[in-house]
Order: C-alpha cells, then structure tokens, then sequence
C-alpha cells in the first residue's frame, strides 16, 4: 500500500525502503563452508531477491514527515519497528530505496545509548553531546539546562554506572531534547521513567515540535502515541498498511486485534461483537475522564440457550480489574437467545476514571449454573484523558480549598 503524500515542506522521506537480513548460517566444517562462499560469488543473487535463510524485515516502506509534526509508528511484535529506528538513525543502511533528511537528527533509542560506563553524568553530558553533534561550546551553554531538566543535579558527578535504568533515560532524553534538533526520534525508551519525568518528557515534545522540529515516535503505547502524534504509520510484517490520523490508525490497529482475538473457536452462545461508542454514535478510542460511553453488545447462538447474563469489566495496565458488572446483577433478569433470534444490549457508563490506558472486557455467563459461554478480553482498547494531572484507576476530581498555614475553624476540631 503507498503512504499518502506528505506535508509540502518535508523533513524527513523515505521512498521505497526495503531491508532483508540473514538469518545465521552454521557451517560444521570448511568442506561445508567454502562451497557456500564460491556459489555467493560465482552465481550471485539480485538484491531484489531473497538467498536461502534470508527474509524481508522492511519491503516498499514508503512515507514522509513534515516539519514541525509529530508522527507515531506502531504495529504487532516484528512488524518492522525497530528496523526503521536503525535505519532512521544510520546505525544500518537500507537494501533498496532511500532516506532523506534535511536538518540535524537527534534521537533516543535505548537507555544509555552513547554514554560510557565508568564516566560521570557530567562527562557523560559531552560525550553523548558531542555524538549527536553538539560542539563543546554548544554542550556548555546548555549544560545547565541539561541537568536541571534530568534533576539529577545530586548524582551528576556520579559514574552513570550507579544509575538505575530510570536516570539512564533521564539524562539521555535531557541531553537529545537540548540539541535542538531538526528531526527527533524516540522509541519505547521512556517507558522506563517515572510517571512524573513522562509526562515532563511528553511536554517536551510538544515543545519542540511547536517550536518547528519534527518528531518521530515508534512505541507500543497507543495512548502517548494518540496524544501526541497527529498522524500515525502503521507496520504489518515490514509494509506500511495505513498512514493517516492517528486516530484512524489506531482504530484500525485496535479492530485487527480484536478481530485475530474473535477467530478464536466459539460454543453454544457467544458474544459476536462489542463496541464502545460516544453518544451520538462515534467510536470512542481516546476519551475525556467524565465522558459517558455507550459499550454495544450482540449475543448470538447455535443452540437456543437460556438464563443467560452478560458481564462487563474494565481492566487497568496492571491488569487489575477496577470495574465490573452484570445485566443479572443490575436486576435486569436473564434473558435467553437463538440461532434465528441475535440479542442486543447497550450499557451506558461514565468513565470517571484516571488518565490512562484501560481495556474493556465482556462475559457471557449463566449464573445458576457457574458456566461462563464466551469472554472477550481485551473487546476494547481505550484512552481517558484528564484536564488535570490525577493518576490512579478513579478520578475523584480533586480540588483544592485551602491552601496554607490558615485552615478553616471547622478543620481544626
């Protein structure tokens, strides 16, 4: 599939990427060897085709970013993902196709990625600087920024070696964001941070794609890449298979899954679709804390089957369950289906919850006789988004009414 065209002042392109690796190859002995080498060279293959044991980790990847965008790639475990951040990089050089780049390239791909070991933070500032291009002049007009944003100033002259993996990204996103780059290029790196430096961390991207840079950002959480990026590329088996809004994308990311979770076999009575909706019938993927979501349900069967409850749960990323309910329990009775005859429900809830991911669960189940006919886990995959900064599974919409030495007479009892 060819990517849409791309904004008209283009950064960063790349125009018909493909890149095959080999997978190793173990010779016992040199009478196996030596006859594999004279074939590679005395019958040489095309680059265009595939050797024994090679395989295409990227083919035809064609897509571009305009300046001062923000644009998100995800996809499945071996999608193509971390081929593109290599190639993005210069770490590997594709093996057909191009990429263009105007304009500096900073990027943070894995934690401690530039630094030495045994240096400090302090050294390790201009060593990892100066790797992405800095001059020592640049490094130290910075330099104080640098750590302030990291709030490492306590263990700055510390060996990094001493650092947990969280002030490895710390000070390894400080240091990137303050290249001031044309192009900057993350991946799951932050994921190791704390929630707070996430959220400095996203905050900084934000800053800087407003400030004219562009962002590329390759991640497994749908909910930074929602937020932050306005369009998304989505990887299948190293070809792009949709580039648009992320929401778009990520919609259709979330329906393929769903879609492989619902191929699996199903018994007498199953639930056939689920869907999470606003209230004038959009698809809800990303919503606001508060918001009332309408959740769609269909039963169907291949034998009448009766007594029947349908449950819902909400799960957090811990997979903890935070809600759940049933039509049964809500007093609503049992109800029974058939094969000519689908049932329909439709529970409305308001999704007082934190910001986050969550996904949505749903079981059918018949209660007088313990026997659970279908589970859909995860049904749905969603985002809730909050005006202010509360985290946990509720949203009990904090607000401040005192603030100070002075408290109210009432408090003081």
């Amino acid at each position: 599939m060819s990517a849409a065209p791309g904004p008209a002042e283009t950064v960063l392109a790349l125009e018909g990427v493909s890149k095959k690796f080999r997978r190793g190859e173990l010779y016992d002995s040199l009478r196996d060897l030596v006859p594999a080498l004279a074939r590679r060279v005395l019958r040489p293959v095309p680059r265009n085709a595939l050797q024994k044991g090679e395989f295409w980790a990227l083919k035809d990847v064609s897509f571009s970013v305009g300046r001062g965008e923000a644009v998100g790639v995800i996809g499945e475990n071996g999608a193509g993902k971390s081929t593109i951040l290599k190639l993005l990089t210069g770490i590997i050089r594709p093996t057909e196709g191009a990429i263009r780049v105007r304009g500096r390239v900073s990027a943070l791909i894995e934690v401690g990625a530039g630094f030495h070991p045994d240096l400090t933070g302090r050294e390790n500032i201009f060593l990892n600087g100066t790797i992405l291009g800095m001059s020592k002049a640049e490094i130290r007009k910075k330099f104080d920024a640098i750590v302030d944003f990291s709030g490492l100033e306590e263990f700055i002259d510390t060996p990094v070696k001493r650092y947990s993996s969280g002030m490895y990204a710390r000070l390894g996103f400080s240091v990137a964001v303050h290249v001031d780059p044309d192009v900057l290029i993350v991946d799951e790196v932050l994921s190791v941070g704390d929630y707070v430096f996430q959220r400095k961390c996203t905050e900084r991207m934000f800053q800087v794609v407003k400030g004219g840079a562009t962002v590329v950002f390759v991640s497994h959480n749908l909910h930074a890449v929602n937020d932050l990026c306005s369009r998304t590329v989505l990887l299948s088996r190293g070809k792009v298979e949709q580039v648009g809004p992320t929401t778009e994308v990520v919609r259709t990311y979330l329906e393929r899954a769903r879609a492989r979770m619902q191929e699996t076999p199903r018994g007498d009575a199953y639930i056939a679709s689920v869907r999470m909706a606003t209230p004038d019938g959009a698809e809800a993927v990303g919503i606001r804390a508060g918001d009332p979501v309408r959740v769609e349900l269909e039963v169907r069967a291949r034998i009448p089957c009766e007594k029947l409850s349908l449950g819902l749960q909400v799960f957090d990323e811990d997979s903890y369950n935070i809600f759940n309910t049933a039509t049964e329990r809500l007093g609503l009775g049992t109800f029974s289906v058939t094969p000519d005859e689908p049932f329909r429900c439709v529970f409305e809830v308001q999704m007082h919850l934190g910001e986050g991911t969550y996904f949505l669960g749903a079981t059918l189940h018949r209660y007088d006789i313990q026997r659970q006919y279908d589970r859909r886990f995860p049904a749905q995959t969603f985002f809730v988004r909050s005006e202010q900064d509360v985290r946990g599974a509720a949203n009990l919409y904090p607000r401040v009414v005192t603030f100070g030495a002075d408290l109210p007479a009432t408090s003081r009892r």
